[in-house]
């Protein structure tokens, strides 16, 4: 029987955290090196994004584990730990992690990711009137630049087309302009 007919089974074909039925889903509970029944959890495409930090937590959707964080299984008292860490601003969250007991083991698995030590805001890429940028995004500049090391001044206006994401940092993006690939800082530029 595959991994997520055995999920699925378990969860009663429903998401383990918030108990969504639809869009549902193998989420392998990081640290993993190969999935399974003991270290993977069922969830709907709500809480596998916001999981992922593909987007914003949003407190609201995640109240539920007040119920679900008494799972019988390890890797959904993992994943609720991890979550009610990233929300302990909000006062409900803070009480439920004060109550919620995992053995050493767990809690060690739990503590892998680091979520424990961040707040629940995730840092995505925007231009500089706060609109999302995504890979392979159209964006115009705002401010005529010029690009430290060379001759090339990127007047106001050019667009830049299919932009890259820095990946490790939010306020830049690498972008082609006259047939040179620069970095820009996302407050220069507005989605196109």
């Amino acid at each position: 029987m595959s991994l997520e007919k055995q999920l699925a089974e378990r969860s009663g074909n429903q998401c383990e955290l918030c108990h969504n039925r639809e869009n549902l889903s193998v989420y392998e509970v990081p640290p993993t090196s190969n999935a399974s029944l003991e270290n993977s959890v069922y969830v709907c495409a709500t809480c596998k994004a916001q999981l992922e930090k593909t987007e914003q937590l949003d407190p609201q959707h995640w109240r539920v584990l007040t119920d679900s964080m008494w799972s019988e299984h390890p890797a959904v008292q993992v994943v609720a730990w991890r979550m009610l860490s990233r929300l302990r601003q909000e006062s409900w969250a803070s009480d439920s992690l004060e109550i919620l007991y995992l053995d050493d083991e767990n809690l060690e698995w739990a503590k892998k990711t680091g979520d424990h030590e961040e707040d629940g805001t995730v840092a995505f890429h925007q231009d500089a009137n706060g609109t999302r940028l995504y890979e392979g995004d159209t964006v115009v500049l705002i401010k005529t630049l010029d690009v430290k090391g060379s001759t090339l001044s990127a007047k106001l206006g050019t667009v830049v087309k299919n932009i890259r994401l820095v990946q490790d940092n939010v306020e830049q993006i690498e972008g082609k302009v006259e047939g040179q690939t620069i970095v820009i800082l996302t407050k220069y530029l507005r989605k196109g």
